[in-house]
């Protein structure tokens, strides 16, 4: 496991159909070696309804990728 994933730094998708995008981590999952980054692995996700969406509705959010499917931004470059 790459120890320099850490939460808020810039990194670049290396593999998979986002091949090429670039986000900051959000979240490291270091037991799944998940990683979730920003704008990169968009799902829609159903939720139901409540006070908060009375209607209900769909909603985009990032889903996790693998932590060996990204590199920081810093190394890509060279």
């Amino acid at each position: 496991m790459s120890k320099n994933i850490k939460k808020g730094i810039e990194v670049v998708v290396i593999a998979g159909d986002h091949k090429g995008k670039k986000g900051k981590i959000l979240h490291v999952n270091r037991v799944k070696n998940r990683v979730l980054v920003e704008s990169v692995n968009m799902i829609k996700k159903h939720e139901k309804k409540s006070q908060d969406n009375p209607q209900g509705s769909i909603v985009e959010r990032e889903s996790s990728i693998h932590i060996s499917n990204v590199k920081p931004a810093v190394l890509a470059k060279k």
